[in-house]
């Protein structure tokens, strides 16, 4: 069982600082307007609707109130027939689950559901204005936490995203320097499993990398920053396609080169010029994440050209053939502009 009590990246600083504004702000406010009991459903709405994401932030909030709402709907009317002892409260937080589960609720709207009927008959009076006020209270809470989180640096997930692609970037420049010095060299077959598992394990970092550009996409949704930022997000998702198309065809020319492979490659003419083109297309990537551009004026890219091969090589040509139109692949997702 794999279970820890600390998350793998941190919140930022100022998220946990947004949360306490709007807990706060929220108290004050709904204990002003509202009156009456402690606002304490407006102080978990704000907390809650304070996520990494204005999008987000707009979803919990509208999920935390509609499941107050129904809560309270539940426990108002159990509490006024049975009123709030140990079986009112047990019944109420069941029929909450059920009405939850009947509408195919969210986890987030039922569990809400579940928590709200509880709080209404632990802590007050099963009474039509209670339910009311509470209800009132609840929306603030969730309006004053998106105000705080619109207000207060409106949170974008582009670094995560930024940084996952320079990570994909370079791991793929990696792969192909490894196959490149695996067709000069001569290989066990523990090297040969090697090179083809790092290779396959590309595609998890294409994976991780969409996901963050997803998290940064979403991220742009209802943010008031997203017609500075979206352009950026557009360029990197353009980025990643491209990374994709070079894993997959590299991955294919490993998996060739791994079946067919003999003893006799490394001294392949053929091979050789094909291992140079892949040390140029690694140079080429790394060179595109460093500038931003497929090329500049002061250091234009490597692989200027496809390699091509006039005649059928005399020895290998099934593999030789095979690396060569995924070479020439790898060599068009390059040169295509980012615009493309």
């Amino acid at each position: 069982m794999n279970w820890s009590l600390r998350a793998a990246r941190r919140s930022s600083l100022l998220q946990v600082v947004k949360s306490a504004v709007a807990t706060g702000a929220a108290w004050l406010i709904a204990g002003w307007l509202v009156g009456g009991p402690p606002p304490v459903f407006a102080a978990i709405a704000a907390l809650l609707t304070v996520q990494p994401s204005i999008s987000q932030s707009f979803g919990r909030g509208v999920e935390r109130t509609v499941g107050v709402i129904a809560g309270v709907i539940v426990a108002s009317a159990i509490g006024l027939l049975l009123g709030s002892g140990f079986w009112a409260v047990a019944l109420a937080v069941s029929c909450a689950l059920l009405v939850a589960w009947a509408l195919r609720a969210t986890p987030g709207t039922a569990n809400q559901m579940a928590i709200s009927a509880m709080l209404v008959l632990a802590l007050g009076t099963a009474t039509p204005g209670y339910a009311l006020d509470r209800i009132l209270e609840t929306a603030i809470g969730a309006v004053i936490g998106l105000i705080v989180n619109l207000a207060i640096v409106p949170p974008l997930a582009l670094g995560p995203a930024r940084e996952r692609v320079a990570v994909l970037t370079g791991d793929t420049a990696a792969a192909l320097d490894r196959l490149g010095d695996a067709l000069l060299t001569p290989q066990d077959a523990a090297s040969l499993d090697d090179l083809l598992t790092r290779a396959r394990e590309l595609r998890g970092s294409v994976t991780v990398a969409e996901t963050a550009l997803a998290d940064a996409r979403e991220s742009l949704a209802l943010n008031p920053r997203r017609r500075r930022r979206s352009d950026e997000v557009t360029a990197l998702e353009t980025d990643v396609r491209r990374l994709f198309a070079i894993t997959t065809q590299l991955t294919g020319m490993t998996r060739a080169f791994v079946d067919d492979y003999d003893d006799t490659i490394a001294v392949d003419r053929q091979a050789a010029a094909i291992a140079e083109q892949l040390h140029r297309a690694a140079h080429d990537l790394r060179l595109a994440a460093a500038t931003g551009e497929v090329a500049v004026a002061d250091e234009p890219p490597a692989l200027t050209r496809p390699l091509e091969v006039v005649t059928a090589p005399p020895t290998h040509w099934m593999l030789i053939g095979s690396l060569l139109v995924d070479l020439r692949r790898i060599h068009d997702s390059l040169a295509a502009r980012p615009d493309a």
